[in-house]
């Protein structure tokens, strides 16, 4: 009788009839040639979980469990077949797939969390070298390479929306969204109080505004004013559409000479819960960071547009089955230390184990039994 493995148990999480879906969606398998969207998810997932760093070693440690292959639904790989996969498959199916996981993490965030908090950030993807020439031509920053622009909950620890290269997310009414200055558009923020929703960001330097009215503070908190914007046309043909007041809070830090500046339209929410949202934006900093190292969006296994962001996002595919899986588990343990023991066990039969572990306790009970009646 067949066991399954821990990679075979965590796939039973994904959901095969949505991703069967997205291939229908963008018929991505009309030219497969016998290596299907599928076996590309699960190779791909495997060199995730395992650290592969190169085609040629994912191809010789994957196929080193080819009693595995029927059970997961797939076969052996080669390095070229894989490789002209990744070049060539539409990359929007495995975008569609990961869009339908985020969706369902993020309603599970709306159903369990009634104060709504987002973080909103992008980290840059560094694309440097031989093959990465068509970086250099879309690249609008001083870093060649693509940004991943996310929405985080910080406090489920799960990204609710992505995009690669593209900034825009839907607005919920009622929710908070914390961004840095990065994401500093006017008319954007406009929209996010148009939809009944509210934000907490850093004002620029150059930002022309006018004072209406100051309160009082104490304490780390400079300043908190009510302001508005003096220019309703910025230049280059731009028009400013927010009209109405914002608050500006000027925060000390102990750690920096120059003071946290930040704007939100929060007015009647106190000033310290303002800046402690602004605080919780580092937990998508951290996160970032922790996916960086555990996850492999650093170092690529193909060099093309279509192929990094394959990667990347059978990445963000993997957190989001892993974190399901874990919460299936009922495991204790931290994220980290959890995905650490599963990278090393992902061919082991954890209920197999179980059932020889479960022997053994048995057949030592029933000799301490007999040892005891002897004694008798």
């Amino acid at each position: 009788m067949y066991t399954n493995t821990r990679f075979g148990e965590l796939l039973k999480v994904l959901p095969k009839n949505t991703f069967k879906r997205c291939v229908e969606q963008h018929r991505s398998d009309k030219h497969n040639k016998g290596f299907d969207s599928w076996g590309q998810l699960i190779s791909l997932m495997y060199a995730q979980l395992s650290g592969c760093r190169s085609l040629r070693e994912l191809e010789v440690s994957y196929n080193s469990h080819s009693a595995h292959h029927y059970h997961l639904g797939c076969g052996p790989i080669k390095r070229s077949t894989l490789s002209d996969a990744n070049r060539q498959r539409d990359a929007g199916v495995f975008e569609s797939f990961c869009q339908q996981l985020m969706g369902r993490a993020h309603r599970r965030v709306r159903n369990e969390i009634k104060d709504l908090l987002y973080l909103l950030d992008s980290t840059p993807i560094c694309l440097r070298g031989r093959g990465y020439e068509w970086t250099q031509a879309r690249s609008m920053s001083r870093i060649p390479g693509l940004k991943i622009h996310l929405l985080y909950s910080p406090d489920k620890q799960l990204p609710c929306d992505a995009r690669i290269t593209a900034s825009t997310v839907e607005i919920e009414k009622g929710a908070k969204y914390v961004f840095d200055k990065g994401y500093c558009d006017y008319n954007w923020w406009h929209q996010i109080d148009q939809e009944g929703a509210f934000f907490v960001t850093r004002l620029k330097r150059n930002a022309s505004i006018r004072v209406l009215k100051s309160r009082s503070t104490e304490g780390d908190i400079l300043s908190d004013e009510v302001i508005e914007f003096k220019n309703k046309w910025p230049g280059g043909g731009r028009k400013n559409n927010y009209v109405k007041p914002l608050r500006r809070i000027v925060v000390h830090r102990e750690d920096h000479v120059d003071p946290l500046v930040l704007v939100t339209n929060l007015m009647g929410v106190p000033v310290e819960e303002v800046a402690a949202l602004y605080k919780q934006r580092w937990a998508i900093e951290l996160w970032f960071k922790w996916v960086k190292q555990n996850l492999k969006i650093k170092k690529f296994l193909g060099q093309s547009e279509n192929a990094v962001k394959i990667q990347i996002l059978v990445a963000l595919i993997t957190y989001l089955i892993a974190d399901l899986y874990r919460q299936l588990c009922g495991s204790r343990r931290g994220f980290y230390l959890w995905l650490a023991e599963l990278k090393s066990t992902l061919f082991q039969r954890p209920r197999l184990e179980f059932e020889v572990l479960k022997r053994r306790r048995k057949w030592k009970s029933d000799f301490q039994i007999h040892q005891a009646q002897l004694a008798l």
